[in-house]
């Protein structure tokens, strides 16, 4: 299936906008920042290279949430860039406060949605990681329809990849867990670079909050590493 064909057969989103609360910080942070740290929709690919000045390691995180593993990361490695996807906008504005603070000049954020993005401004194999972390389960089942880990997406991530790029989503719902491995599984492009089904949780993928609530409420964590073959 073609790029434009993964676009256009999408009718079913994996989210629900809602209205939520935005601060005056939040508010003043799209306004003020947006020009230095945005990212505008456009039908056009970025120029990766001419966006950051450099020619340097790329992540994605789709669905930042308020930014903060994304913030840690890119902090934590100032020599590598990041681009955060994200459609709900006091999160994004928090993020853009937090980027703010960064030591290094390393980090763009976008509030579109992620099939958008991915099918029309980043070109195929320029990233060399893709992070989705605890994505909605959408448990019931009524609702898998929306679960934004799909096969089309799926091929759609694989193709925006380099060759050896990974792809490591993360949940603390076990039937998603089971339910993205065999979507994983289905991607010819992709190899799990786990032993079994699931990785061991990489230093670089911070503990959040959001993943200590669901600790405590007994969910087991899955990491799911998969890389890009051919």
């Amino acid at each position: 299936m073609s790029e434009q064909a993964i676009h256009n057969t999408r009718e079913i989103r994996s989210y629900v906008l809602r209205g939520g609360r935005i601060t005056d910080a939040q508010r003043r942070a799209l306004q003020e920042l947006w020009p230095r740290f945005g990212l505008d929709f456009q039908h056009a690919p970025l120029d990766l290279d001419a966006l950051f000045g450099r020619d340097a390691r790329r992540t994605i995180e789709i669905g930042f949430g308020n930014g903060a593993h994304l913030l840690a990361r890119a902090a934590a490695e100032p020599q590598h860039v990041f681009i955060g996807i994200e459609v709900h906008r006091p999160g994004v504005g928090r993020a853009l406060l937090g980027a703010a603070q960064l030591p290094a000049d390393n980090l763009r954020v976008i509030n579109h949605d992620a099939v958008d993005v991915l099918s029309e401004q980043i070109p195929p194999d320029s990233i060399d990681e893709v992070q989705i972390l605890f994505p909605d389960p959408w448990h019931k089942k009524r609702h898998h329809k929306r679960r934004l880990i799909q096969p089309r997406f799926v091929d759609l991530l694989a193709s925006r990849l380099h060759i050896g790029g990974v792809l490591h989503v993360a949940t603390d719902w076990e039937p998603y867990a089971q339910y993205i491995s065999e979507v994983l599984r289905g991607c010819e492009a992709l190899e799990n670079v786990a032993v079994g089904d699931y990785a061991e949780r990489p230093e670089s993928r911070v503990v959040t909050r959001f993943e200590r609530r669901g600790t405590q409420l007994g969910h087991t964590v899955r990491d799911l590493i998969w890389r890009r073959r051919f």
